[in-house]
């Protein structure tokens, strides 16, 4: 059986950690062996946030610097703090919309610029697809559905063992009433990047 390496990176509040799950419950109805781990840096909204998914013949969610098979970048500077984690044949899938850390944010530094950090990505890995998914999130009716758009990218560009039905059977499960229709939306918005 082929192994799936996913390594996803944000920071907190851009809800990585839900779309963690959410991949590693739509395994488990796949009957695919899946193993998942999150590492939490600051509990706080604006902490780094890194979580894996590892589907297939794995013992272990720990993913060492080049084995990444997906990296699903929801922040573009945590992106490429974890471009070592990807080969030139990996598949990097990154939000191009900043979160500016608090660093930045008070003054005390600035922000590196979105086209460098891309291309300096582009050419580490033959496969980068950059898209600004917080403005889909946003037509979707929240910015909240960031994470949405990125799982619904996922499913639409990567080989994954199961389709986009299963991740939609569990979103349908695991999202707040209140929440589905819009996620279901940023879902269908992210598939069609």
């Amino acid at each position: 059986m082929q192994t799936w390496r996913i390594f996803f990176t944000g920071v907190g509040g851009q809800g990585t950690l839900l779309a963690t799950r959410v991949l590693g419950e739509a395994a488990l109805i796949a009957d695919i062996p899946v193993v998942v781990s999150e590492i939490h840096g600051m509990a706080q909204r604006g902490g780094v946030v890194e979580s894996a998914v590892v589907m297939g013949n794995a013992l272990s969610p720990v993913i060492s610097d080049g084995e990444v098979d997906i990296l699903m970048a929801f922040e573009p500077l945590e992106a490429l703090r974890a471009v070592r984690k990807c080969s030139a044949h990996s598949l990097v899938i990154c939000n191009t919309s900043p979160v500016a850390p608090f660093s930045v944010a008070s003054g005390r530094d600035q922000y590196p610029e979105v086209s460098h950090m891309m291309q300096t990505i582009s050419h580490q890995v033959n496969n980068l697809i950059a898209f600004d998914a917080r403005s889909l999130a946003r037509e979707a009716g929240s910015e909240l559905s960031v994470n949405m758009v990125m799982l619904g990218t996922l499913m639409g560009h990567a080989q994954m063992p199961f389709d986009e039905k299963v991740v939609k059977e569990v979103l349908s499960t695991r999202t707040k009433k209140s929440f589905l229709e819009i996620n279901l939306k940023a879902f269908e918005l992210g598939y069609k990047v």
